[in-house]
């Protein structure tokens, strides 16, 4: 076995490593600084970089498989972001107290961090790559994703891994119209923009963000911001490569060559430039299929083993790949024969469900999305317990991506890009949701794909939108979106609308933009080659409002705004505003009240601290009488104000009635009719309901009421009957006419 020389730096290096010689660098950038360092921790991996960025902090280590598999065609790379929750000074809530499966978010940021780096490495490398960046520390205050992203490219780039980076990575957010680097959280709440942005020290390769209805200019100047702080950062790794940086690993590309080449590249250049012009999809994957299957026959006697099979699929690849690059750089020729700018047939159709709260059917050439829109209550609100704190999401978007879309056979299941895809879609449009305070409701979107072939996300955004229109949901605006793609060579370049599968496989750039009429409001770019020129970036953005303004008004053929009611199918939802002091009157001890009043009208009530009350019930008239029954229980009687309450308790001098929960009055025996009455009980039992009127409130706040029955016509109490002395009971008579109750004086005997 040869053995591997090692120069004297390499050798002083490897010995700093394993002594424990700690190399720190730093770099400023937006408000706070951004620092690396290695040989402190995690050292037996390839690569490992502790970086911190204000109160937050991330260790990412990079590693390879040991041994190279020959004549891979992918790069085998995964990426594994996780944050702790001991990060933020927390448990883990739920029964289970540790951290599990990756959260939604974890994957959102694994895939931030792949997306740009997959590119830089190489097919040739052979061997199986994890990077995993672990959130240790956060401070509430910056962003760890970030931090993550930087952390991670330093740690590969560091490693004996081969990576043509490394990437720098940056968010930028425009608050009150000034550009921000790597913003706070509670500056990012204030946005109006905010996109991440990663590249290298030659451009920029991903950008993901979404915005208020951001301009085309706009979005430029924040992307331009970025660079300045990326090639700090790129800068900043370079250095550290230099003074702890490990000799790369040998690549393991397939030593041997494709037997008659030639004569094989020039049968199949003939047969591919038909087959690949087919117009349909499936029609045109079966002419490749057959025109391979033909070349591969002629030539069986040259393909004589599974590495001549390896290196014949990918001459075939790379045919297809030329073929359909100098169409389109050449005659402007598209795989389905569009133009540049064309945009594939459209249709769009709503109420395509009879009993969902909302549904619509979006179909653009190939590629068919299939939303529905339900509506919930409070109580159906997704609740995250993550670091940055617990909090709750009144709209969810849920993008689906069967086998059976693409013709195949797969398992069914939610993965990263169904995730990466649903997520997309939900920054697009949830800008133009009304505040909780108009409407609320919880929104939960399904996107169903139905058929793909190109731009799936796009298309939810489109079709999700209009489900939400038909469902009653006072959207501001409907929102559209479009994949955009670019081919380019050494002199020319090619921007492409509305991009099909094939063309994103085989094209430079992957662009999808979404938004209204009058702005952006979601933003994603892949770009596989060094970087993108801002030239050529202003003109996707353009075509790219041109191909939105086109979707949207044949969506709006079908719908132009929201309609006006919501489906009978759906919640009703009642609000009103209560005194926040009185919110324990209403739910009672241990909740009895507020149950008792779910149970009796059938409904759900929710009460914010601030007062806000909501009521959610099957139809109007149970929500209105519990809302009116909550009212009543908080409100302060009023004076001459006439009730319908119940005989709560009988007394020989008259009745306690109820007149809103918990408030009881006292209507005596001479206020229950007009005429003399000689028993409340010949008039009244208990639990019976009567109508009176509240007379006065006394100074001790005990309530005095009268029967509505023994009211004049003016609304005051009728003047009461007068009786005569009666001589046989021996009862003594006050000269005002009523009867003396004292007792008879007794004669004590002392006069006699």
């Amino acid at each position: 076995m040869p053995r591997r020389t090692v120069s004297a730096a390499d050798f002083r290096k490897e010995n700093q490593r394993r002594n424990g010689m700690i190399t720190k660098l730093e770099c400023q950038i937006g408000s706070e600084t951004l620092v690396f360092e290695t040989g402190k921790m995690a050292k037996q991996a390839n690569g490992a970089v502790f970086a911190t960025y204000g109160g937050s902090a991330v260790i990412a280590t990079a590693c390879c498989s040991s041994t190279p598999t020959e004549g891979l065609d992918f790069v085998p790379l995964t990426v594994e972001y996780s944050e702790k929750y001991y990060a933020a000074g927390k448990i883990p809530g739920g029964f289970i107290k540790r951290e599990t499966r990756p959260k939604d978010r974890e994957i959102l940021v694994s895939r931030i961090i792949d997306r740009p780096m997959r590119p830089l490495f190489h097919k040739e490398f052979g061997r199986e790559i994890q990077v995993v960046p672990t959130c240790i520390s956060a401070d509430q205050i910056n962003p760890p994703d970030i931090i993550a992203a930087n952390a991670a490219s330093a740690a590969v780039h560091i490693s004996d891994i081969p990576f043509d980076g490394p990437i720098g990575c940056v968010r930028v957010a425009l608050v009150d119209g000034q550009y921000l680097v790597n913003p706070t959280y509670e500056q990012i709440e204030r946005a109006k923009l905010e996109i991440v942005v990663a590249g290298t020290s030659v451009g920029i390769t991903m950008v993901e963000g979404g915005s208020h209805e951001a301009s085309e200019e706009e979005m430029i100047q924040a992307i331009e911001t970025a660079k300045e702080p990326i090639s700090r950062i790129c800068a900043t790794i370079e250095e550290l490569r230099r003074l702890t940086g490990k000799e790369k690993l040998p690549m393991a590309p397939l030593m041997v060559e494709l037997n008659r080449k030639e004569e094989i590249r020039a049968m199949a250049h003939e047969l591919l430039s038909k087959a690949l012009f087919t117009k349909v999809k499936q029609e045109r994957a079966k002419a490749v299929a057959q025109a391979i299957a033909e070349v591969k026959e002629a030539f069986s006697d040259a393909l004589t083993d599974d590495t001549q099979m390896k290196l014949f699929s990918s001459l075939m690849d790379e045919l297809q790949y030329e073929i359909l690059r100098t169409s389109i750089l050449e005659k402007g020729l598209r795989v389905d024969g569009r133009g540049l700018e064309d945009i594939r047939p459209i249709s769009c159709e709503v109420g395509v469900l009879p009993r969902t709260h909302g549904s619509a059917l979006f179909t653009r050439g190939e590629t068919q999305v299939l939303a529905v829109t339900t509506l919930g209550t409070v109580f159906d609100e997704q609740i995250f317990d993550d670091i940055e704190g617990d909090r709750r999401e009144r709209f969810m978007l849920h993008y689906n991506f069967p086998p059976f879309s693409v013709g195949e056979v797969g398992r069914l299941g939610t993965g990263r890009r169904e995730i990466g895809h649903g997520d997309l879609a939900r920054r697009s449009i949830e800008p133009m949701l009304p505040p909780k305070e108009k409407f609320p409701y919880t929104i939960r979107v399904v996107a169903e794909v139905l058929e793909s072939n190109g731009s799936s996300s796009m298309a939810t955004v489109c079709s999700s939108s209009m489900s939400l229109m038909h469902a009653g949901v006072p959207v501001s605006k409907p929102v559209a979106g479009i994949a955009m793609g670019l081919i380019t060579d050494e002199s020319r370049y090619a921007v492409l609308s509305d991009i099909l599968g094939d063309e994103d496989h085989l094209g430079d750039m992957d662009f999808k933009v979404a938004g209204t009429r009058d702005g952006i409001t979601g933003f994603q770019m892949d770009i596989k080659i060094s970087s993108v020129s801002t030239e050529i970036l202003r003109k996707a953005l353009e075509q790219a409002r041109r191909g939105r303004l086109h979707i949207l008004s044949i969506m709006e053929k079908t719908i132009s705004a929201p309609q006006s009611e919501i489906s009978p199918y759906a919640p009703q939802v009642i609000s009103a505003r209560i005194d926040p002091e009185k919110i324990g009157l209403v739910i009672g001890p241990a909740g009895k009240n507020i149950k008792a009043l779910s149970e009796k009208y059938d409904v759900q009530i929710n009460i914010e601290e601030d007062g806000s009350l909501t009521v959610y019930g099957k139809n109007q008239k149970s929500a209105y009488d519990a809302r009116d029954a909550i009212l009543a229980m908080v409100e302060e009687p009023e004076v001459g104000r006439i009730y319908t309450g119940t005989v709560k308790r009988i007394m020989d001098f008259g009745a306690f009635v109820e007149i809103m929960p918990g408030r009881e009055g006292l209507c005596h025996i001479s206020r229950l009719a007009k005429g003399h009455v000689d028993k409340v009980t010949d008039i009244l039992k208990e639990g019976d309901t009567i109508q009176v009127k509240l007379m006065e409130i006394d100074h001790l706040g005990r309530l005095n009421l009268a029967a509505v029955d023994s009211l004049d016509e003016n609304g005051e109490s009728a003047p009461r009957p007068q009786r005569p002395p009666r001589s046989d009971h021996g009862d003594s008579h006050r000269s005002d006419g009523r009867r003396d109750m004292r007792p008879p004086r007794r004669d004590s005997g002392r006069d006699r």
